[in-house]
């Protein structure tokens, strides 16, 4: 896909729609390489060079992600990879596998999750 104003609209439009239903704060939203390489080093430091392979990243610390915009082949694969990003960002202790797949489908389906709260 090629980024236009429009796309770029669209998604951090979706972004903002989603991060509220979550409950975690809106993040900033990359969507091309470049972008990642202009913010500072400690901010996307660990998937700096290599984010071009991926289709996102979430860079939790700084509330930061990544949408690689140029790999998405349609708007389907667009929203699942902004919805599995920012399921990263509100639950930090879940790493991939069904029950993450699963949050990630009922996030699709329109379920709100509480604001995130560390356990005491």
């Amino acid at each position: 896909m090629k980024i236009d104003p429009n796309l770029r609209f669209k998604i951090l439009e979706k972004t903002g729609i989603y991060a509220n239903r979550f409950g975690i704060l809106e993040p900033k939203v990359l969507l091309t390489t470049k972008e990642v390489l202009e913010v500072p080093k400690e901010m996307t430091e660990g998937r700096r060079t290599s984010a071009y392979k991926y289709y996102g990243v979430s860079y939790m610390q700084h509330n930061l992600i990544f949408v690689n915009v140029r790999k998405m082949p349609d708007e389907k694969t667009l929203e699942n990879t902004i919805v599995h990003e920012l399921i990263h960002m509100r639950f930090p202790y879940l790493s991939h596998g069904k029950r993450f797949n699963k949050l990630v489908r009922q996030g699709l389906a329109g379920k709100t999750f509480a604001p995130y709260k560390k356990r005491k």
